[in-house]
């Protein structure tokens, strides 16, 4: 067993190493060496110099600050209500409060022009009403592109800081709560006092990934045409990369920022995580209440369920649409854009190569997820923290940071340049598909091996099993659900990855479905009409994959986005 530990800890140090390690510092590398070779700060320097750079940063860090803060205070509460009380529809609402992490905020985003476009769906409402007049329409969007790039990015993303919070209120002892109510510490009080400094390391989880997520967002601005953001500025330097330097010195002031802001956030909430005596009691602590806390929990739900699906409903009523143009409900209704998009020379390709793109990176994390989780749990190797440690560090990295450094160490005349994305992106999609998604299938493994007993694996041993078969003849249809969880997150997930597949996809017989969304989005007259199509049945798919996941992992569910 312990040699097995051995092979399997070099093997993932080897992967991380050429995958992960290697790219983050040919971004490095290109940050900070001139032509000449040599070590320089003139490029790093030169990026604090200009004007349009140092806009586009600030407003990056804006969006992340603003998208974090609405999205916690969205899900504090539900994650609260949900794992405190018992209300009508709690099983329905837990699961359909999951549902905008079906599809990534860019999608949603097209969903948000027919909305709030100047001929959108407000404006004629208003215009109905007669509160404005057709000669002063409100431009939503142009007016307030970075405040609706911040709300598009919280209502998208903040399920997983609702996932991280219910995962950390389910593991908390409830009989801390009963003896704070004992001595007089009751309501607010009580909450803050004991429950919110339980809940910190959760809370640093999620507002970690979500801070970071929303600070690299590439989709949603690209959506807005909005350009003052560090993500914009990055993709439109990719034509560059090759005689220019300064898309490396952005990049890699981009992956330092995301360290120091991971950094600041573990010291700031993440260190201190208590141990509880027993193991949390929902049986117990989920509480019967009465008509009016009903009534309230009921209200919070549907009320933020109905503004996160908003914008996945006006996709979905675009994708329906023949013509929509200033006018509440699309003045058309056809099914052409179902049976144009299933047709459309761009999307029967994409959705093929998004399933083999998808399926191999599945494979890929479910072989090296199950490996390390092995180790992780059931070895006694000394250092097999940090094989933990470095399975998670992807969620701590941008994926646009990552897509970059691929495309750098994947240059003419580099080791890697026989994987140049230029020629065929497909092995390294499937690579950094796997890479970013690692972590959600090692947390659900983990989470699996942890809540079986090791008694099984020692009686088939004890009966002459050897170690490894009694892991496939014992241990590994006991976790199936687990496996089952996070390889429908993992491959959930990769089948609408936005920076990998924008930035590493370059031609059109291989793009992936997100960057066939983009293209059509582009396209003039029926070609966002396809686009909504072409998102609805990715959404629909997802939506079966993600509640399928919650459902086999239940509470656990939250650890898979466990920075």
């Amino acid at each position: 067993m312990k040699k097995c530990s051995i092979a399997v800890f070099l093997l993932v140090l080897l992967f991380f190493a050429a995958f992960f390690l290697w790219p983050m510092c040919e971004v490095l590398r290109g940050g900070f060496t001139g032509h000449d070779g040599r070590v320089t700060f003139a490029y790093f320097s030169a990026i604090f110099k200009d004007s349009i750079y140092l806009t586009s940063i600030g407003n990056s860090i804006f969006t992340a600050t603003i998208t974090t803060v609405v999205a916690f205070l969205i899900a504090l509460p539900l994650a609260y209500f949900s794992d405190r009380y018992e209300f009508p529809g709690k099983k329905i609402f837990t699961n359909i409060v999951l549902l905008p992490i079906m599809l990534p905020p860019f999608v949603g985003a097209i969903g948000v022009h027919h909305i709030f476009g100047v001929r959108g769906m407000l404006n004629a409402l208003l215009l109905k009403l007669g509160v404005i007049d057709s000669a002063h329409l409100i431009d939503w969007i142009g007016n307030y592109k970075l405040i609706g790039m911040c709300l598009m990015n919280a209502i998208s993303l903040y399920p997983i800081l609702y996932l991280n919070l219910v995962a950390t209120l389910a593991n908390i002892d409830p009989s801390l709560d009963e003896a704070a109510a004992c001595v007089g510490c009751h309501g607010i009080k009580r909450f803050f006092k004991i429950t919110f400094p339980l809940m910190r390391p959760g809370i640093f989880a999620g507002v970690t990934l979500v801070f970071i997520w929303a600070f690299t967002e590439l989709g949603v601005p690209l959506i807005f045409d909005y350009n003052r953001v560090v993500s914009v500025q990055i993709y439109n330097g990719l034509k560059e990369m090759v005689d220019n330097q300064m898309p490396f010195a952005l990049v890699s002031i981009v992956l330092l920022l995301s360290l120091i802001f991971y950094t600041s956030g573990k010291l700031l909430m993440g260190r201190q995580n208590y141990a509880m005596m027993a193991k949390a009691s929902h049986v117990v602590s989920a509480r019967r209440v009465g008509f009016l806390k009903k009534f309230c929990c009921c209200a919070l739900f549907g009320g933020v369920t109905f503004l996160a699906l908003m914008p996945h409903v006006a996709v979905i009523l675009t994708s329906f649409a023949g013509d929509w143009y200033n006018s509440i409900l699309p003045n058309v209704w056809t099914f052409d854009n179902y049976r144009s998009s299933l047709s459309h020379p761009l999307t029967i390709p994409s959705i093929q190569n998004s399933v083999i793109y998808s399926g191999l990176a599945t494979f890929v994390t479910i072989f090296f997820g199950i490996a390390i989780a092995f180790v992780v749990v059931r070895s006694k190797l000394k250092l097999r923290w940090m094989l933990d440690s470095m399975t998670m560090l992807p969620l701590a990295v941008p994926g646009l940071v990552i897509a970059f450094g691929y495309l750098a160490m994947s240059q003419k005349g580099k080791v890697f340049s026989f994987l140049n994305p230029v020629a065929n992106p497909t092995a390294l999609l499937v690579i950094a598909y796997a890479v970013r998604k690692l972590p959600f299938i090692v947390r659900s493994a983990v989470s699996g091996l942890q809540q079986m007993s090791y008694s099984y694996e020692e009686a088939a041993q004890c009966l002459g099993c050897s170690p490894i078969k009694s892991a496939i003849k014992i241990t590994l249809p006991l976790i199936i659900a687990n496996l089952m969880a996070g390889g429908l997150l993992v491959f959930s997930q990769t089948m609408l990855e936005v920076s990998d597949s924008l930035v590493l996809a370059q031609k059109q017989q291989h793009y992936p479905i997100t960057k066939a969304i983009y293209e059509l989005m582009n396209l003039l007259g029926d070609g966002p009409f396809l686009a909504c199509s072409l998102g609805v049945w990715a959404m629909t798919f997802l939506s079966i994959t993600i509640i399928g996941a919650s459902i086999f992992m239940g509470k656990n569910f939250g650890a898979v986005f466990r920075a």
